[in-house]
Formats: structure tokens, C-alpha cells, sequence
């Protein structure tokens, strides 16, 4: 962004990418498309699974990653680092003007071409001596599509109900003080009104046109969606489509590194004899390549140079999961430049002992991990959302970050985490209880009932098991919040509830600079016990019980289809820290609460 306007480059991949709305001193613009972006991009960022995997999703033969160009302080002409257009383009008055009663607040609404760049207008309609200049803001209101397209509204088309012959000035007015649409009425002066609230029916803003103004000049598309009426700032304006991967500790973690930070130097290389004429011609890559075997770094140049990547047949958390419940008492390097560093505990050592705890197979301090994190795209209206396997959701119509994208934003994360994983005998002897069955129908129902709202067809109830362990996790966050020394709104979760028998949960905290290494949360991974125990007594009474409990997701009367007994009371969390926005979650499943009895994993 231009001048003093800045953006977090993790916010520019998780929250304001390109398409979206944001709102500066002056304007509110929408954030450019990757062809916007000064030197299209920062430094490059080496995840070669991530990349395989979103080449597979895009279509492509292959993806590089780049974290947002940073901001240059030394730049004197403050140039934006992002691109970005003005829009919505059209505006209202912060004065009022004549009208309404006397009663109401009237603006005058004004598109672009009646204004001084989008700042002032000269309103020469009003009985005013000095012909005052108004100042502008813009426009509360605009309209998409769920394919990401964004437009502004044709006022003069809706005002008129189809018309555009009248040529009068038009206005806004606010009939009421909390600015609900329902209040929101806009009009012309040749005597036509019209109440905002009536946009929200279907058809009544027309088809979508399939606009994209986060490209530029770049044609609009076909595009058979009606539009819909949206806020300008409101939350399901933009929805970004991230995949995020953990690396995984592959060979030797240094010397990937190395390989991805020299990898100009190195691409062309294939033999030994090439790599130490490079060695002996370049100093500065026999300064970073000092203490390794000539093999060792060859090997590690053709394992970055091969497109040949078997691990891309699993599923991303299947491969996760392999190495955090692979048993080895050390996992990955204990190395402070390591990408990944973990230790299984003894039973013992993490007060695993209890009969209630049976449910338990192992616990997993993770002291050190990398989190990548990539934009694909966008969606407005419906937000789209990974599969329990972390892979993306399948034919969903996203919105494109620009025309060419043979490169995405990213950013890495560094943290720590513990990962707890579940017996799958034990959970497979819980889900063949009659009580498991008979709620698992209900939650499946509500699911079928809110994806017949939605219209999808394509994403199917993830399971029970997904259930109960994805609601176990928001427990078992909560209660090592209040002594990991970490805020809850600062972890995040991982869960693992897949066909092949894989259950589990990785909790960690990763931040983009040193705050998420300090220790505490690993360190909880020795208490796990006291700490699971907690997490269960969590769950058996609610501050809104009895209705908490006894809500159930296929209630024809209900808003909730997504949930069973959960609420802000219990299970909800911070919607950055869940992987599914605070959805798909029932503390029936964990424990016997007021409502069930037998339903529950931990007894």
C-alpha cells in the first residue's frame, strides 16, 4: 500500500490478498492483482511438497512460492509495495443535504466522474450562495457473486427499477440510527425511492457481470451468477483460499536450506565434477557448502531439482501424521536453524498411566516446527474450506489471484506444539457403540441440512470420529491456554481424523518472528495427563447448560445444522485458531454431559 498505509505481509496472504476491501484514510480500494505487486514479490520460499501439491490444484506443471514484497523504508518516493484500485466508485457526502424532512440524514450519492478524484464534489444542484465543495466517503454498498467477481451497484438501474433515462442527482438517506440495510433508503430527486433492504432479494441487482477490477484493465468474465447485495466491510465480502503444509524433517535440514538460499548457483548442476568447480569458482558457495560431503549436496541439488515427489500421494496431514506418530524418540534435528524437532514421550513421562486415559496412544512434544502457509484464491459470499485431510476443496469455483499464476503469496511460521494422538482400537470400539450411532445420524443430518442450504453438493459429513476429536481439540486448547503462557487466541490447531485409522490433534503456535519458539507450549506436553483430565471435566458442564446440551443439529426450527452441544460457553474459540471457523464440534461426543450418556469418548 501507498505512503503510511501498511499491511502485515502474513495479512496480505491470510486476510487482505488480492480482491479484497480494504479501507485507507481517503479511499478504500481493493488490493491489486500479483501483476500489481512491486517486483511482483520478496524472497522466495522453498516447500516442496506445498508446491507440488497446489501445482496438482491449479492445473499447472509447477507453482513457486514468494512471500508480499516488504516495504522498502529506503525508497524516497514511498511507492506501494502492493498495487491497489479505487473502488467502490462510487461515493456519498459526508454533509447532508436538503431533503428528508428534516428528519432523516440525506447524502448525495455520486459516482466517479462527478468528483475530484473520489475526495470532493461540487454540488451545484443545492441553494447554497458559496456552491460549497462536499467531502466524500464511499459508498457502503456493492455487489458480487460467490465466483469472487465485485461490482458496483447500477443506483440510476435500481433506483429506477430498470430505467436509465432519469438524469436527476440521487441520494441515501438513513431512516433510523443503527444503520441496518432495513433503514438504508436511496432515491432520486425526480421523486423514485427505493428501500435497500428489497436488494437482498434475488435477481433484484441483476446478473453478475463478471467483473474483476483487483486485475486492472484486464476483460471481464462470462459469469452466470446472480449479483447479491454486499457490504462493503463485512466479513463475507472476501474469503481466501489458503493450503498450508508443516514441513517435515527430510534428510538434513540445514543443508535444504543452503540448497533453497543458493539455488541460483547450484539449479544447473548434475555431477560431482560440476559441484566442485562451483565450489572452487564461487566463494561465497564454498563459504555457505563448508563441512559438507560433495555427495551429501548433490544429492540434496537433485532431490530440490526432481518434479518426481512420491510423498504428494498422500494427503497432506496423512503425511504429517506419519512422522509425528512414527514412535522414534527423536524426530527431525535438534538444531536451531532445524525446521523440525520433535520427541515421543514415555508414557510415564507424560502421566499417562490413568485408566482414563486409555483412550491415549502417545504424546508428542514438538520443540521446534515450520508452518507454510499459500494463498490460491478467493470467494466471496461462501467461504470454501480445506478437506479434513488438508487437501483443498474439490471443484470449488474460486476466484483467480491474477491471469498468470504460475507463482503464489506465502508465508512461513515458525512455533512449538505438542501433538497427543488417540488409540484408533479404542476409537473404533467407541464409534460401534448404539449411542455414538445414534448421534452421529443426527449430526450427519444437520450436516445434509446445511449443505442443502448452501446448495453443495459435493462435500460430504466428515465422520464422527472428526467430531469428537476436533471437538477434544478445542478442549484441550483451552485448558493449555491457561498455563502454557501463550494466549488461546495465539495457538492453533491441527486435527487428524482420517479413513486410515489416523486420529489425533496437533496443537502449535507459529508466528511469523521469535514469539511462538519461547517453550511453554512443548513444555505442556509433560503434564498432558493432568491437562487431558482437564479438558474433559471442561466438557461436561456448560455455563448455558441445559440448552447447550440439549441442542441437536437436525432441529428443523434451529440455525446451528453445524453443531451439537456447542457454544460460545464451551467449545467455540478464537475462527483464526480453528480450522473450520468454530464448525462441526459437539462435546456429546467427548464426555456425558447433562444430555447424553454414553455418547462419549473419554468416560
Amino acid at each position: 500500500m501507498a505512503d503510511d498505509n501498511f499491511l502485515r505481509q502474513s495479512q496480505v496472504v491470510t486476510s487482505f490478498g488480492p480482491g479484497a476491501l480494504v479501507d485507507l484514510p481517503e479511499h478504500s480500494v481493493i488490493v491489486g492483482g500479483l501483476s500489481t505487486w512491486k517486483g511482483q514479490h520478496g524472497h522466495q520460499i522453498h516447500e516442496k511438497r506445498l508446491e507440488a501439491k497446489l501445482a496438482l490444484a491449479l492445473g499447472v506443471a509447477s507453482v513457486n512460492l514468494y512471500a508480499p514484497p516488504a516495504f522498502d523504508e529506503k525508497d524516497d518516493t514511498r511507492r506501494a509495495a502492493i498495487g491497489g484500485f479505487v473502488f467502490p466508485t462510487w461515493f456519498e457526502t459526508q454533509a447532508t443535504v436538503a431533503g428528508g424532512g428534516g428528519r432523516h440524514r440525506r447524502r448525495r450519492l455520486v459516482g466517479w466522474d462527478g468528483t475530484d478524484r473520489g475526495k470532493i464534489f461540487q454540488d451545484r444542484q443545492e441553494l447554497s450562495p458559496k456552491n460549497q465543495k462536499k467531502r466524500l466517503v464511499p459508498v457502503r454498498f456493492v455487489c458480487g457473486c460467490k465466483r469472487g467477481h465485485i461490482d458496483d451497484i447500477d443506483w440510476k438501474v435500481y433506483i429506477h427499477k430498470g430505467s436509465t433515462t432519469c438524469t436527476r442527482p440521487l441520494w441515501i438517506e438513513e431512516r433510523g440510527t443503527a444503520g441496518d440495510v432495513a433503514d438504508v433508503v436511496v432515491g432520486c430527486d425526480c421523486g423514485q425511492e427505493r428501500r435497500m433492504y428489497e436488494a437482498q432479494a434475488v435477481g433484484a441487482l441483476g446478473g453478475c457481470r463478471g467483473r474483476r477490477p483487483w486485475m486492472g484493465s484486464v476483460p471481464w468474465e462470462s459469469c452466470n451468477q446472480p449479483n447479491k447485495l454486499l457490504v462493503r466491510t463485512g466479513s463475507n465480502t472476501y474469503f481466501p483460499e489458503r493450503m498450508s503444509v508443516i514441513s517435515l524433517p527430510d534428510g538434513d535440514d540445514k543443508l535444504r536450506e543452503i540448497i533453497g538460499r543458493c539455488w541460483d548457483d547450484v539449479k544447473d548442476i548434475r555431477t560431482v565434477t560440476e559441484l566442485a568447480d562451483a565450489r572452487r569458482f564461487n566463494g561465497a558457495l564454498r563459504r555457505e557448502l563448508d563441512g559438507f560431503q560433495d555427495s551429501a549436496i548433490l544429492r540434496a541439488i537433485l532431490e530440490h531439482a526432481t518434479d518426481d515427489l512420491p510423498e504428494t500421494e498422500l494427503s497432506v496431514k496423512a503425511a504429517e501424521f506419519e512422522v509425528l506418530a512414527s514412535n522414534r524418540p527423536q524426530i527431525g534435528t535438534d538444531a536451531a536453524d532445524s525446521l523440525f524437532h520433535a520427541e515421543t514421550l514415555e508414557r510415564s513421562a507424560w502421566g499417562g498411566t490413568e485408566p482414563s486415559l486409555a483412550g491415549v496412544l502417545r504424546v508428542v512434544a514438538v520443540h521446534r516446527l515450520r508452518e507454510v502457509i499459500a494463498q490460491v484464491g478467493f470467494t466471496r459470499i461462501v467461504p470454501s474450506a480445506t478437506e479434513v485431510d488438508g487437501e483443498l476443496e474439490p471443484a470449488v469455483e474460486r476466484a483467480a489471484l491474477d491471469v498468470q499464476q504460475d507463482w503464489l503469496p506465502a508465508f512461513e511460521n515458525r512455533g512449538e506444539g505438542v501433538f497427543v494422538q488417540l488409540d484408533p482400537e479404542q476409537v473404533a470400539l467407541w464409534g460401534q457403540r448404539p449411542e455414538v450411532r445414534a448421534r452421529a445420524a443426527q449430526l450427519e443430518a444437520g450436516f445434509d441440512q446445511w449443505a442443502a442450504q448452501r446448495n453443495d453438493t459435493k462435500r460430504k459429513f466428515p465422520g464422527a470420529a472428526y467430531v469428537m476429536v476436533h471437538s477434544f481439540s478445542h478442549l484441550l486448547l483451552t485448558a493449555i491456554a491457561e498455563e502454557c503462557g501463550y494466549p488461546a487466541s495465539a495457538l492453533r490447531e491441527r486435527v487428524y481424523a482420517l479413513p486410515a485409522g489416523q486420529f489425533g490433534v496437533l496443537l502449535y503456535t507459529a508466528t511469523p518472528g521469535a514469539d511462538g519458539t519461547l517453550g511453554g507450549l512443548a513444555a505442556c506436553a509433560g503434564r498432558m495427563g493432568a491437562l487431558i483430565a482437564r479438558a474433559v471435566e471442561l466438557a461436561k458442564l456448560c455455563s448455558n447448560d441445559p440448552i447447550c446440551a440439549h441442542h441437536t443439529p437436525n432441529d428443523d426450527h434451529g440455525d446451528r445444522p453445524l453443531h451439537g452441544a456447542a457454544c460460545h460457553g464451551c467449545l467455540f474459540i478464537a475462527e483464526t485458531s480453528c480450522e473450520t471457523r468454530n464448525d462441526l464440534l459437539d462435546r456429546n461426543l467427548v464426555t456425558d454431559t447433562l444430555e447424553a450418556a454414553g455418547a462419549g469418548f473419554f468416560l
